[in-house]
């Protein structure tokens, strides 16, 4: 049998063994690639993911993610809540969708309501400690201190100008016309000292006509002869105005003789300080009456007679007085007093 030769197919068996150690070595590179994708921090772009991550939660943004938090979830917050709520004026704000903080985050405290509005208590208080208007003063002003002399004259029962009436305390005295400034100092107590160290206490009850002097004080002869014999005639003196703490414990109102509905006169009794105005209730308001130098306060019309009055003294103090009904000649007792000063 001849032997034939077979070139061909040995020649493709060699082309075949060519080609495939190149592909060989293609799988082989493949292979040894995901070999690296797979390994941890192995791929450039999860590297530079995780940092832009944990930059996220470092500022603190509202919705940020913790790390390990399933995404889509959101950080939660303490769940334990606080001892007590925090105030209004305590509450930091909120932080900004860029996270970054307010410039007002500490908060400035506000005053509350209560350091704004005094007490009704404490304003009653310092009204009646105010200075006198000098409207309300007139010539005789607290704390002043008044230059003049003492003379003496016979008082009798005690009566005099001011209308209030006999009585049985003779330490009284007539101021002098200028001072008694249209019956305003009635009423009014007086300290009197005399240039030998001697004093006393007199309460003005009438008016020591011209040529008195200003400054002049008429002392009953009860009251002259405490600082100097009668003999004396003429003494120096200076005298400043008192507030008693001897005054009774409530004032009076009186109407005048003939009062009535249509006309009436109201005067004020035992008051501790001297009166600077009187008011009576109205329709139309409170409305102040005009003073008589016999030291009574006149409605010619009637109106307010038997109505509210209210009497302010010459430190500003108010009293209200209520229910004294038009009985002429008859001194009614009121619950009030003006302080002591």
């Amino acid at each position: 049998m001849k032997a034939t030769k077979h070139a061909a197919p040995q020649s493709n068996r060699r082309r075949g063994l060519v080609m495939g150690i190149p592909l060989a070595l293609v799988a082989v590179g493949v292979l040894v690639c995901l070999a690296f994708a797979l390994l941890p921090g192995g791929g450039g772009g999860a590297t530079a993911a995780e940092p832009a991550a944990a930059a996220s939660v470092a500022v603190g943004s509202v919705g940020a993610t913790e790390p390990g938090t399933p995404p889509g979830a959101t950080a939660q917050a303490d769940p334990t809540p606080s001892a007590a709520p925090p105030s209004v004026t305590g509450t930091p704000p909120a932080p900004s969708a860029t996270g970054t903080p307010s410039p007002s985050a500490s908060p400035t405290p506000r005053p509350s309501a209560t350091t704004a509005a005094p007490s009704p208590s404490a304003a009653a208080s310092s009204a009646r400690t105010a200075p006198a208007p000098a409207s309300l003063a007139g010539r005789i002003k607290p704390g002043a201190s008044y230059q003049g002399v003492a003379t003496s004259y016979d008082a009798a029962d005690g009566n005099g100008a001011c209308s209030f009436g006999p009585s049985g305390d003779l330490m009284i005295a007539a101021m002098n016309h200028t001072d008694y400034e249209s019956s305003r100092a009635c009423g009014a107590s007086v300290l009197v000292r005399a240039a030998n160290g001697a004093s006393i206490t007199v309460r003005i009850v009438n008016e020591c006509p011209l040529p008195c002097a200003p400054g002049q004080l008429d002392l009953s002869h009860e009251a002259f002869s405490k600082l100097a014999e009668l003999s004396v005639g003429r003494l120096p003196v200076t005298w400043t105005l008192l507030s008693p703490g001897t005054a009774p414990d409530t004032m009076s109102i009186r109407y005048k003789t003939g009062s009535s509905q249509w006309w009436c006169g109201i005067q004020v009794i035992g008051h501790r300080n001297p009166v600077a105005a009187l008011e009576v209730r109205t329709a139309g308001g409170w409305r102040q009456l005009s003073r008589t130098d016999y030291n009574y306060f006149l409605s010619p019309d009637g109106s307010g007679c038997g109505g509210t009055i209210r009497v302010t003294d010459l430190y500003g103090e108010q009293l209200t007085v209520d229910g004294i009904a038009v009985k002429p000649d008859v001194a009614q007792p009121t619950r009030v007093q003006f302080a002591r000063h």
